[in-house]
């Protein structure tokens, strides 16, 4: 019987012999058992001979088979560099990671000393315990920099090579091969193999070779690069999204917002432990701050000081602890020996506003810190506001350039903040601008006695009246509209007072019939009449008594075809069509910057001014409307004033033109034809008798 050498030493002998009878009897259930995922087949490569002789297919079916089986990207790359060892016939190989901190660029190690018979767990480096290459430093750092593949048969000669990791693990390397594995044009680590055994150095069929199995590190890295930038920017959205949820609901409390936001997002940021300190915001100090000082009982402030000039001092410490079991605590005005702030590095991040990435940070007594971010938090002006400390990334690697990004992310709810701070004190500001106005136009309790002379007929104000002892005063006080010619468009204002005028104008409301109809109080009739008088400037042309003209002649043409409410609306629009209007054209509103609006400038602001006064409770004339009712009035309002532009006119008399000499009718036909109604009221005056015009 044939021994097993006898065997072994005929097949070296007879290698195409060798291949056709393995070929004819083990091929097809080899394939077959490597595609079979319930069986696992270790592929030995210690029983590997010379790359020639290798077939391939059965360490490629094994590397394939470790990618479906291992989602560990270490895992899977050190399987991959164990067979990469033996084919290259290299002494060892170690994979650089690339990564990027505080902005700077350095590779770390990851598998280290691989070789055909190692074991991952003692390849696999922690994070306590990696090398750190800057890119200005060794070969693998030239490698990361120029992006391409270096084959260096004795190192000693290279100018890019350094021993010092040589002499850290007591190696000596004398020939390198190494390779980038990109993702595109980013960079995502760096592939070395050191020392060819029985060969001087590495060879152009070794480079081939490398190239080769490269795709498979391509991908296993490519894949696990994008699965990590995946879950950065999910951790992003999922961050913006539940913040800003917790954001809108406390707006008005930076510190509440803060601790809200912070707390809400704790899971996504991916670390034990996290502060928050909130900077003092004051740049002026108070006189009895600053008296202590003067008096000599306290020493000036000498610390540092941000970089707008304020002093640093955190009023409040936020300070989450995530490990273990969950605690937050709130200090106000912490002590400068507390634990998150003896360092110093939150006043450094504070006066320089630089984002701060630490590995190996020191200790405390009661918690281990291994790397610590720290960045400012900054406001829509570009002030440090606070600064956030976050401490151990959970997987226990360095925070990188994505942690960075993230954690910048919780940043823009302060802006939110302080945007609705200075939106509530601009709002809060509008109110007393709008206050000041409304003191100045409303009408007065002494002055309402022009028209409602409660205190002489009832001994009470006229809100203390019913609105029949009202209406028995107003039936007394009001004109007749027949003998003052209401109802004519002959309309002559110059016999009439302005007083006079406020009396006429708050008769047609009654001579249309709205204010039983529409409940419209009385008092609040009066007011806003006597009101819009007053907000006429005292000018040539644009005042009360041309307001007055254009909303009476606007009544002249609404005593058919349309309904109360729009009568109503129409009329009111008249009287408010030129309110405080200041003796300009909208040409010079266009030459000087617009506030608000771009187009019809005086129209807009006749309008927004009408509001103005509606919107308060004892001018509101439209207070028992119901919301339908209310919406229609006010826009007809709209249509009507600014129809008062001429620039408008111009552009709607085509429309308007087609529908009289046509008889065409379109969707907005009736608001059309109340725009041109309202630009024929406000020119009215130059179609009055001569008589009446020429004055």
């Amino acid at each position: 019987m044939v021994d097993a050498a006898a065997a072994e030493l005929f097949l070296d002998d007879n290698p195409e012999f060798a291949k056709s009878y393995y070929d004819l009897n083990f091929r097809p259930q080899l394939i077959s058992d490597l595609l079979d995922g319930s069986r696992r087949m270790q592929v030995d490569v210690s029983r590997f001979h010379d790359l020639t002789t290798v077939e391939e297919s059965e360490v490629l079916f094994d590397l394939m088979r470790d990618i479906q089986d291992n989602l560990q990207m270490e895992r899977s790359m050190f399987n991959l560099m164990k067979h990469l060892s033996f084919m290259l016939r290299a002494d060892r190989m170690s994979l650089f990671m690339y990564r990027q901190r505080n902005g700077v660029a350095e590779l770390a190690t990851r598998l280290f000393s691989v070789t055909k018979d190692s074991l991952f767990e003692e390849c696999l480096i922690p994070p306590d315990s990696e090398i750190v290459y800057p890119l200005d430093l060794g070969v693998v750092g030239h490698v990361a920099s120029t992006k391409k593949m270096v084959n260096i048969a004795d190192v000693s000669e290279s100018p890019h090579y350094s021993d010092f990791v040589d002499e850290l693990t007591e190696y000596k390397t004398k020939s390198v091969l190494a390779t980038p594995i990109m993702n595109g044009k980013d960079m995502v680590a760096v592939l070395m193999a050191v020392n060819k055994l029985e060969e001087p150095c590495f060879t152009a069929k070794d480079e081939e070779t490398l190239n080769k199995y490269l795709y498979f590190a391509n991908l296993l890295l490519r894949v696990y690069h994008l699965s990590y930038l995946h879950n950065c920017e999910t951790r992003k959205g999922q961050v913006l999204l539940w913040s800003a949820s917790k954001v809108f609901e406390e707006l008005t409390d930076i510190e509440r917002m803060f601790h809200k936001a912070l707390y809400t997002v704790r899971a996504f940021l991916n670390c034990d432990r996290y502060s928050v300190g909130l900077l003092d915001m004051t740049k002026t100090k108070e006189f009895f701050d600053l008296w202590p000082v003067l008096m000599g009982e306290v020493p000036p402030y000498d610390g540092p000081k941000t970089p707008d000039g304020r002093e640093i001092i955190f009023y409040k410490l936020i300070d989450y602890i995530l490990h273990g079991k969950e605690d937050i605590k709130v200090i106000a005005t912490p002590a400068a020996d507390h634990w998150a702030l003896v360092s110093g590095l939150p006043t450094y991040v504070a006066e320089t506003g630089l984002i701060c990435n630490i590995m190996n940070a020191g200790q405390d007594d009661f918690f281990k810190f291994q790397n610590v971010l720290s960045l400012p938090i900054v406001n829509k002006k570009e002030e440090i506001v606070g600064v956030a400390t976050f401490y151990n990334r959970k997987d226990g690697k360095p925070f990188d350039e994505h942690d960075e990004t993230l954690m910048e992310f919780l940043g823009w709810s302060v802006l939110n903040t302080d945007t609705y701070d200075k939106l509530n004190k601009l709002e809060n500001r509008k109110d007393i601008f709008q206050d000041m106005v409304l003191y100045h136009v409303k009408c007065r309790k002494d002055e309402i006695q022009h028209v409602l002379n409660t205190r002489e007929r009832w001994a009470k104000e006229p809100d203390e009246c019913q609105e029949e002892e009202l209406q028995e005063i107003l039936s007394e006080v009001l004109p007749d509209s027949k003998k003052v010619e209401l109802f004519e468009f002959h309309f002559y204002d110059y016999h009439h007072t302005e007083l006079e005028l406020v009396k006429c104008g708050i008769k047609m409301y009654y001579e249309l019939k709205v204010v039983d109809k529409f409940h419209i109080p009385r008092e609040a009739l009066v007011r806003f009449i006597y009101s819009l008088s007053k907000g006429y400037r005292k000018i040539t042309y644009h005042n009360w008594r041309h307001g007055f003209n254009v909303g009476q002649t606007m009544f002249t043409l609404l005593m058919r075809y349309f309904t109360d409410l729009e009568c109503m609306a129409m009329v009111t629009a008249g009287l408010c069509h030129d309110i405080d209007h200041r003796g300009t054209n909208n040409l010079y509103q266009m030459n000087r910057p617009p506030v608000l609006h771009g187009s019809s400038i005086l129209e807009r602001h006749h309008l927004e001014f009408g509001k103005t006064l509606l919107r308060d409770e004892s001018l509101n004339i439209y207070q028992n409307l119901s919301r339908r009712q209310h919406d229609t009035v006010i826009h007809l309002m709209d249509i009507a004033i600014i129809a008062t532009d001429l620039a408008l006119y111009f552009k709607k008399r085509t429309m308007f033109q087609k529908i009289v000499d046509q008889s065409k009718t379109y969707e907005n036909w009736n608001d059309w034809t109340k725009a041109m109604m309202m630009t024929a009221c406000d020119l009215s005056a130059i179609a009055k008798p001569w008589e009446i015009q020429s004055k």
